[in-house]
């Protein structure tokens, strides 16, 4: 009998159980160990950080989700990865050993990389947790009771830049509902060499399109931006030219802002000598095997993927649902088949599909593959898009609720967008 760890319980690792418990039976066990007890539904934290969502509604206990499918749990941190002993050390001092390790612990926020960021010792809002998008509501209902400037954006090297666009639209169209659009003036701030370039390079006409949406909502904005440092109700900005050179320095006054981080790896997955790229992010082959441990899979944001291209200010490439659920099933098809004796060969889709809500619209995007040159590089917007990201929210959160480990994107998304699957890294 094989034992599977699956190190996390997001929108990676939940999924990973329950495809291997499926495909594997009762002849194996599944293990999940994740920090906390809850799985969150990470894309409607933006919702939630304006009162839009209730914690309740967004997230849901893990324990007797995954038990009624037979797997596991631990509500533990891990404190030390021990790759050569095959084995995980908790913070009880408990160590769990495995025969496969599947690695989806998402990242770590690195806000020490900007004096000043984040949520706690800091002077920035994220929507990166539910625990933070809760700490940012409480933060708003403040600033609604005295709005001023607002900055909202992703800092140096950070790779999700999709969260905070949808942000700075909803925040616009939240005050807008309230009366009070008209006393905020909005920046968005970005490592992003142009609006719209989303650590993709850009994706069909997002570069104008996205333009076009932060005029309507009057958010004027500041690309190339590194963020210094920030201190209480000032950011101190850096804008580069395209050539990497300083342009103009910006200090921005503010009284409310969300800033993206950077990522990094964890940090007990990270200190395993040739586990990791050096910020942290698991080294793994075209099967998602690790390249030193060959019982280690990982998928998700934790993995290590490069940049689209260079960037005046560093960005980094999103790892967005479609992509996590193709690395997954490659996992599961692939541990399935070391098990039997035969070699690996299913392989993750570097595909990126996208829905971001803007308040009462949204944008769709899909490239396939995520590197260009791509066979598709399509970029739309409508209300439908709004529509179709909560209609997900509910699908996904009943999906994990229910442990259905049916691939959701391959079955409804893409099916919905009119694209057939492409399978460019094969």
């Amino acid at each position: 009998m094989a034992h599977i760890v699956v190190l996390g319980a997001g929108i990676g690792g939940m999924p990973a159980a329950y495809e291997l418990k499926a495909a594997l039976g009762r002849e194996h066990r599944v293990t999940v160990i994740n920090a906390v007890d809850y799985f969150q539904f990470v894309p409607s934290n933006p919702w939630l950080a304006v009162g839009w969502r209730e914690r309740e509604a967004i997230t849901l206990p893990i324990g007797p989700a995954l038990g009624a499918k037979g797997i596991e749990f631990i509500a533990q941190p891990v404190v030390r990865l021990d790759a050569e002993g095959n084995a995980v050390e908790l913070k009880d001092g408990s160590r769990i050993a495995y025969d496969y390790l599947v690695i989806a612990t998402g990242p770590r926020l690195a806000f020490e990389e900007v004096p000043g960021a984040g949520p706690l010792g800091g002077f920035t809002q994220s929507i990166c947790t539910v625990d933070h998008a809760e700490h940012a509501l409480a933060e708003y209902r403040k600033f609604l009771d005295d709005p001023g400037p607002a900055v909202i954006g992703a800092m140096p090297g950070a790779s999700c830049f999709g969260p905070a666009y949808e942000f700075t639209f909803i925040f616009s169209r939240d005050l807008q509902k309230r009366r009070l659009r008209h006393k905020v003036p909005i920046t968005y701030v970005t490592s992003e060499p142009y609006i719209g370039h989303l650590g993709l390079g850009g994706v069909g006409d997002s570069k104008s399109m996205l333009e076009s949406e932060l005029r309507n909502h009057d958010v004027k904005w500041i690309c190339n931006a590194r963020v210094t440092k920030v201190e209480a109700g000032k950011m101190f900005v850096t804008e580069l030219d395209d050539m990497g050179q300083v342009k103009k320095e910006h200090e921005l006054p503010f009284k409310f802002s969300m800033m993206l981080p950077a990522f990094k790896g964890v940090d007990p997955v990270a200190a395993v000598e040739g586990l990791c790229n050096p910020r942290g992010f698991v080294l793994i082959d075209e099967h998602q095997r690790s390249k030193k441990y060959k019982n280690i899979f990982s998928a998700g944001v934790c993995v290590a993927i490069p940049p689209v291209e260079a960037t005046p200010v560093p960005t980094g490439a999103p790892k967005t649902g479609y992509m996590i659920e193709s690395m997954v099933t490659a996992i599961v098809h692939n541990i399935v088949a070391d098990i039997r004796g035969e070699p690996a060969t299913a392989k993750g889709t570097w595909n990126a599909i996208c829905l971001a809500d803007m308040g009462d619209t949204g944008a769709a995007f899909v490239a396939l593959p995520q590197i260009p040159p791509r066979n598709v590089n399509w970029f739309k917007k409508g209300k439908w898009v709004h529509l179709a990201k909560i209609a997900f929210e509910k699908y996904f959160l009943h999906k994990m609720k229910t442990g259905n480990s049916e691939p959701v994107y391959e079955k409804y998304v893409l099916k919905a967008l009119g694209i057939t699957r492409l399978t460019e890294r094969s």
